[in-house]
């Protein structure tokens, strides 16, 4: 009994490690994959709006394709242009931090310390431009891979219950349907709560920003708008980068401090209060799980994988909570409450 245990134990480990090895080399295809599938439930319901009006599916699936490429490639023009223009631009805020650790140094009597930091700093401009234009094709080209999963996805969500009444009885059909229409209602509220407060979020930094005169204001609100999707991590990290370019854009420290309460508030209000409210606690996934979630996708993914880790986690809570023999697990990675 002892040694089945622990071969079942060896076993897991082995799957596990395999598992992590497939998904870190095959990131380049399963990343674009998951975002298709997210996109998909997000899309599917204004697919099924747009069949009531009497437009065939196929037509309606080619123009959400298209909007959708057309809404994600401005955006990503609009991110290169404007981080471009930043890499442009950084060697002015470069001086300043020269400037800034110059008087530092003469304050403890090192004035005479000569400092390199702005030569730096132009070297790493001329690094983030060739950066910049290698993420833009590389945007393109997982453009292009997530429009044609997207496609399939979508063309073949329609005929799921007719093959499971095919494939299955009528009694195990129906039952398998039911659970199946419960995770996609599911999903589809969640996902797409969550990316209308993340984009409300994004568009209030976006004004508040511009409204003070802070450069690249586009940029650190569409930042805004995809860490939202990283718990607590990513509302500090949206928060932090505006706030520093205003610390070396203006000359005083009242900007960046207003900035801080402003967007502090926003992001409390909308992230601890309103999301909630409105997402309701059967979604409440626990801390711990959340930082596994966030350490684990981010190692295999990088960054991508950190902003798709809770989504991740909260689509499997969803799953096995309509499972009844998995139910165990949607227990185990909850907050507490009752699943």
């Amino acid at each position: 009994m002892e040694s089945n245990r622990v071969s079942t134990a060896s076993l897991l480990i082995v799957v596990i490690f395999i598992a992590g090895v497939v998904l870190r080399l095959a990131r380049p295809v399963l990343f674009p994959f998951f975002l298709a599938i997210f996109l998909s439930f997000t899309l599917y319901p204004v697919i099924d709006f747009l069949t009531r009006l009497k437009i065939p599916r196929s037509v309606a699936i080619v123009f959400i394709i298209l909007v959708t490429f057309f809404i994600v490639y401005l955006l990503g023009s609009l991110l290169y242009s404007s981080v471009k223009t930043f890499a442009s631009e950084f060697p002015k805020y470069g001086q300043k931090i020269n400037d800034i650790l110059s008087s530092i140094f003469e304050r403890i009597n090192f004035s005479s310390q000569e400092i390199e930091s702005f030569n730096l700093m132009e070297q790493l401009n001329i690094n983030m431009l060739l950066s910049t234009l290698g993420s833009f094709f590389s945007f393109l080209s997982n453009l292009f891979l997530i429009l044609i999963f997207l496609i399939f996805i979508l063309a073949g969500r329609g005929e799921t219950e007719a093959k499971v009444f095919r494939s299955f009885k009528r009694e195990q059909a129906e039952t398998f349907i039911k659970i199946k229409n419960n995770i996609d209602a599911q999903v589809q509220r969640y996902l797409g709560i969550k990316t209308v407060i993340s984009f409300i979020t994004g568009f209030l930094a976006t004004v508040i920003l511009l409204i003070f005169g802070v450069d690249f204001a586009i940029v650190f609100g569409f930042f805004t708008f995809i860490l939202n999707y990283i718990p607590n991590i990513g509302s500090i990290i949206a928060t932090a980068l505006p706030l520093i370019i205003a610390l070396f854009q203006f000359d005083t420290l009242w900007p960046a401090f207003w900035i801080l309460i402003i967007l502090g508030s926003i992001q409390m209000t909308l992230g601890n209060f309103i999301e909630p409210k409105v997402m309701g606690k059967g979604l409440g996934l626990s801390p711990l799980v959340i930082l596994f979630s966030l350490f684990f996708w981010g190692w295999l993914w990088g960054l991508p994988g950190m902003i798709l880790a809770v989504p991740i986690a909260a689509i499997i809570k969803i799953v096995t909570s309509n499972i009844p023999s998995m139910k165990f697990i949607s227990v185990l990675i909850s907050r507490g409450e009752r699943v």
